[in-house]
């Protein structure tokens, strides 16, 4: 595969289409974690979040352990479609290999869409140090405003661009006053990529954590199973979530159930199509914010939108 250097992204090719002006980037934020310079959200976009949610969500406690929020849309189509181009063009992604271990088997693991992260845990918070000379936020320690031990963390955290703290300010408005430290993105490029089923429920999350995952794109089944506990009756869920639609897991949830969005077949229509699922969640201690740089950007190259080409490219 041919690479992309990051400055084959701000040269102009050849006879371009001419862009609209709400695809126009005016405004860009910048901080030493990231790989290149991330757009701030166009007018068109900002303008539309104080209207947030578009419609009242859909509570769903009608089975054991079950405690949902379903948003049919959160974010109207015409935006979400807008956003949905927007974040794919403006974040890096990041294909990311790991191992694991069964027994004396060592396996290696590509994860099966394009993923990134940013945020950190309740242990520290990204702020400007007193006398700072420049306007770049350092990471320091939640309590004593101090800054942290440079060997706190293995992973480098980064703090959530404006562009996704804005959507997260409005979801910790919509959702009872949930706090969210933390937003993992999920590019799944076609019906071929896909997230096997699993739970939020590591203890680096606290008791009965709330997580918003948010649809944009492509529409893609969501389904959900109860563990297997004896005595328990449950029926699967499956939802077919549209571009714009909201899921919010809380209460016993992650704790007894789990998730998964499978592959989608087919040679055309939403099975061609790329889908974006962003989700907001609360990390409680640095364990958190290790595992989740470990799993959704790692030691990998970063890999951004190429209009152009019309898919994820690798850049230097």
């Amino acid at each position: 595969m041919a690479k992309r250097t990051l400055e084959s992204f701000y040269k102009p090719i050849s006879k371009p289409k001419k862009p609209r002006v709400e695809d126009t980037p005016s405004s860009y934020s910048h901080h030493p974690s990231y790989p290149f310079p991330i757009a701030d959200l166009p007018p068109s976009i900002a303008n539309a979040l104080p209207d947030l949610p578009a419609t009242t969500p859909r509570s769903i406690t009608n089975q054991p352990h079950l405690d949902l929020l379903y948003y049919q849309p959160f974010i109207p189509s015409t935006t979400a479609r807008e956003l949905f181009h927007f974040l794919r063009r403006e974040l890096p992604f990041y294909r990311v290999q790991y191992t694991i271990r069964r027994g004396p088997t060592t396996t290696q693991i590509t994860t099966p869409r394009l993923t990134t992260v940013f945020g950190v845990d309740d242990t520290s918070l990204f702020t400007h140090l007193p006398n700072d000379s420049d306007s770049t936020s350092h990471l320091v320690d939640s309590k004593s405003r101090s800054p942290i031990p440079p060997n706190k963390y293995k992973s480098n955290p980064r703090p959530i661009p404006p562009c996704l703290d804005a959507l997260r300010q409005r979801i910790e408005a919509a959702t009872d006053g949930a706090v969210y430290n933390f937003c993992l993105v999920n590019y799944y490029a076609s019906g071929d990529d896909s997230i096997a089923y699993h739970s939020d429920d590591e203890l680096f999350l606290g008791p009965n954590p709330c997580i918003a995952s948010l649809s944009l794109g492509a529409k893609r089944d969501f389904l959900m199973k109860h563990k297997a506990v004896e005595g328990v009756e449950a029926t699967p869920v499956k939802m077919a979530l549209a571009d714009g639609d909201m899921v919010v897991m809380r209460g016993e949830t992650q704790a007894n159930w789990l998730h998964s969005i499978p592959k989608r077949r087919g040679s055309r229509g939403e099975a061609r199509q790329g889908r974006i699922n962003i989700t907001f969640r609360r990390a409680v201690v640095p364990a958190g914010t290790e595992n989740y740089y470990r799993y959704n950007v790692g030691e990998g190259k970063v890999y951004r939108w190429s209009e152009e080409e019309g898919r994820m490219v690798e850049i230097s």
